[in-house]
């Protein structure tokens, strides 16, 4: 059951006048739902009533409180008042009055611009052509983004002037400032928008051809894999005794037992599990819906989390932020700090500690087991049988068995 609470002694009533103090009582509800401590929605409803006693002076009414309006702020702070997360507080009041219906959408007035135009259409070509999901959308619009702007920063947007040097130099650029590991999927993402460019018509060269290859450098290294008796300790180090970690349980069980991947497990829905079936339902790289069985640990440790552990929210996701406010996570690096905190407090200290180790090491060990490539490249939903040939070298027995001596070595 839900705590019911009010405002409370702290906010008398005869302090708060004005047109805001009759939505203030379900303001402090909607944050109480969203897992705010009393002291900081009281500190937010304090700040509302000297906010809607300033507008009630100036004789304005609800609907002309908006974000722009920043007189009340800017007064407060020159009458000594810090000022801390006032702005954050409007903006959620708003959101909440907003949703109420009690005050209009604000409708921005801010011009299109044309690199906005052209990212929206190449946002509507991945997802409707090309069919792929909103997480590589959102990363392929990063990509074009940051190539607009680094070609056309402070003038006009001339798509027909793109040269080849043009796109090695942001390649080369690019990945002088990020990490190796994301230069395959810049190359193909500039690919992508590129072509999109010349289907359209806004340029009259393919110039995806010269974007420069980059040396993908996974068949060069065995993949970070931790050993069966690693993964179980991994697991151990999780104190079920508190809610976050009945949730974090059950986190790194999808990525040990099933290989799901950070991503998939940040979009997990409450009805992608079928209970009944005794299946998750796994929304990948693409729009494609995947089942997996829901082997008997993981759905113990889901039920539990679910039944004692999950925060009260509106959200539909499955793994919610256990502070305020109470939401899903907000990207796969929540996950990934998951594993990080995990693996230290297990004491080990793999040179890679994200949270594909654990996908990984679910098919390290699935070989090593006995497993066919093609029967891991199944379990971890590989859409090329290539993508699934690195683990073969980690079966280096094997690799022995079938490997020719040297010329001249005896034998």
């Amino acid at each position: 059951m839900t705590e019911r609470h009010d405002l409370g002694p702290a906010v008398p009533r005869h302090v708060c006048r004005g047109p805001l103090c009759i939505h203030l009582d379900g303001f402090a509800k909607a944050l109480f739902e969203q897992g705010y401590a009393r002291a900081t929605v009281t500190t937010k409803v304090i700040f509302l009533c000297e906010l809607s006693r300033w507008l009630e002076r100036r004789s304005l009414a609800i609907q002309n409180l908006h974000e722009r309006r920043v007189e009340f702020l800017n007064c407060q702070k020159k009458k000594g008042r810090r000022g801390y997360g006032d702005n954050a507080t409007v903006r959620q009041f708003l959101d909440f009055l907003r949703n109420e219906g009690i005050v209009p959408a604000l409708i921005s007035k801010t011009e299109v611009s044309p690199v906005q135009r052209i990212e929206t259409l190449f946002a509507q070509y991945l997802s409707q052509e090309r069919g792929l999901s909103p997480i590589t959308v959102a990363d392929y619009l990063s990509i074009c983004h940051g190539f607009l702007t680094q070609r056309f920063s402070g003038g006009k947007l001339l798509l027909r002037a793109l040269r080849p040097d043009d796109i090695s130099g942001f390649v080369l650029q690019a990945l002088r400032a990020a990490a190796s590991r994301n230069g395959a999927n810049l190359v193909t993402g500039l690919r992508s928008f590129l072509r999109f460019l010349y289907q359209g018509g806004y340029i009259k060269t393919n110039l995806a051809s010269v974007v420069p290859t980059v040396s993908r450098r996974r068949f060069t290294q065995l993949p970070k894999f931790l050993q069966p008796e690693e993964v179980e300790r991994l697991l151990r180090s999780c104190d079920q005794s508190t809610a976050i970690g009945k949730r974090n349980y059950a986190i790194l069980l999808l990525l040990a037992r099933l290989g799901l991947r950070a991503g998939e497990i940040v979009h997990l829905a409450l009805d992608d599990i079928r209970w009944d079936a005794g299946e998750i339902v796994v929304r990948g790289k693409s729009i494609r819906e995947e089942q997996l069985p829901m082997v008997h640990d993981v759905g113990e440790a889901l039920a539990v989390y679910l039944r004692h552990s999950r925060p009260r929210c509106s959200s539909r996701r499955v793994f919610i932020r256990m502070v305020a406010p109470r939401q899903g996570f907000y990207g796969s690096a929540a996950v990934c700090d998951v594993v990080r905190r995990a693996l230290s407090r297990a004491g080990l200290n793999p040179s890679f500690k994200g949270a594909s180790l654990l996908r990984h090491s679910l098919a390290t060990n699935m070989l090593r087991g006995g497993a066919s490539l093609a029967e891991i490249g199944e379990i971890l939903r590989h859409q090329q049988p290539d993508t699934t040939g690195i683990y073969a070298k980690v079966d280096l027995a094997a690799l022995r068995s079938v490997a020719q001596p040297w010329p001249g070595e005896a034998s």
